[in-house]
């Protein structure tokens, strides 16, 4: 079932656009979500040098346009509506062959009333400038529509190859006015405390890597280790593939199957226990009993999760209080293990061994 079944996880999210969306689809599952965008948009509506490359593609009729983000098309053609010249740079792009980068831009370019010839189907750059170099793009005369940033080796290549090209910045990313959100994120991450982080674009990836590695964080092990990065697909997951970072990405580029894929991943690496007659899974926050969720203060969690790393062997009070959120003494551990109880609602999932510290009562092999 869709509810609850990521009930225990906490997931953030590093999406500025459509972050409410993501943030509902996860809540809906029973995720606690963390919303921390790791870039900031801003579009360039009334920036001159958008003016001025919009004029510059109406000058130039050009023969093919490389739409990159719908996001990105619909904001061009909404600014070129304010400047009066949406009916001319219509006219100019459907003289043209579009290619889409991905079939995401397709729908702005169809709701602008034009059709893309082509789309690529890994929503890269890459497939897009080896189609345009294959076919050949001497003479040519192109218009690039940025997605973010300069598309510096793609245009180099055209240009090398003799295209006349003219870039269209429609906007830009930066990073957030204020990264502490971000850089709480990432501790958080680094400290174990997040069961996964969702991308959807490449600068967000390589804002909230450059934010940790400022803060200290090490979320490249925590990568490694207990945390899933998920990301929307190849391109997004690039900056982290590099480093050698494990991902998970959904067969469609799309939001709501990253989405499904974090909801099938997750429970899929939760630690599943016979303990004294009952299924425990252990999760970030939580454990279900034979399904049920049960929430667990941070202390409480911690117990648990070190004694399931060891099932069924004693451990000892000092390597309990170790694994303490804050650290302590064997009293706080005692303490810890009676509210854990307290929570599982019995103490029989828990075995106290004398002078020698706790462990779980596994239910032996029938």
């Amino acid at each position: 079932m869709i509810e609850g079944a990521l009930a225990g996880f906490t997931v953030a999210v590093t999406a500025e656009r459509r972050r409410s969306e993501m943030t509902a689809l996860l809540e809906r599952r029973g995720a606690r979500v963390i919303s921390a965008p790791a870039i900031t948009i801003i579009p360039l509506i009334d920036d001159e040098a958008l003016h001025a490359a919009t004029a510059a593609c109406i000058g130039l009729e050009p023969h093919l346009v490389v739409a990159t983000t719908g996001f990105g098309f619909r904001g061009w053609l909404e600014a070129a509506e304010g400047w009066g010249l949406a009916e001319r740079l219509r006219e100019v792009l459907g003289q043209a062959r579009i290619l889409a980068r991905g079939p995401k831009p397709c729908g702005a370019i169809r709701a602008a009333g034009l059709t893309e010839e082509w789309a690529a189907k890994t929503e890269a750059s890459e497939e897009v400038l080896e189609r345009l170099l294959s076919e050949g793009v001497a003479g040519k005369r192109i218009v690039v529509q940025e997605h973010g940033e300069p598309q510096t080796e793609f245009v180099n290549a055209l240009r090398a190859a003799g295209a006349a090209v003219v870039e269209v910045p429609v906007y830009r990313w930066a990073m957030p006015s204020d990264t502490a959100p971000v850089r709480r994120l990432a501790e958080q991450v680094a400290a174990g405390q997040i069961d996964a982080v969702t991308f959807t674009s490449a600068p967000a990836v390589k804002a909230f890597l450059q934010i940790a590695e400022e803060a200290g964080a090490d979320v490249e092990q925590a990568f490694g280790g207990r945390t899933l990065a998920a990301c929307v697909g190849p391109v997004t997951a690039a900056p982290l593939i590099e480093r050698g970072v494990p991902v998970v990405m959904p067969e469609r580029y799309r939001l709501g199957a990253l989405i499904k894929t974090v909801t099938d991943e997750l429970p899929r690496r939760a630690v599943r226990l016979p303990v004294a007659g009952s299924t425990l899974e252990v999760r970030g926050h939580a454990v279900l009993i034979d399904g049920v969720p049960h929430a667990l203060a941070p202390a409480a969690m911690a117990i648990l999760s070190a004694l399931a790393r060891k099932p069924g062997a004693v451990v000892s009070k000092d390597q309990l209080a170790a694994a303490l959120p804050r650290g302590n003494d064997g009293h706080a551990v005692d303490v810890a293990v009676a509210r854990l109880r307290a929570a599982l609602g019995s103490g029989k999932h828990i075995e106290t061994v004398i002078k020698r510290g706790y462990r779980l009562r596994i239910d032996e092999a029938a």
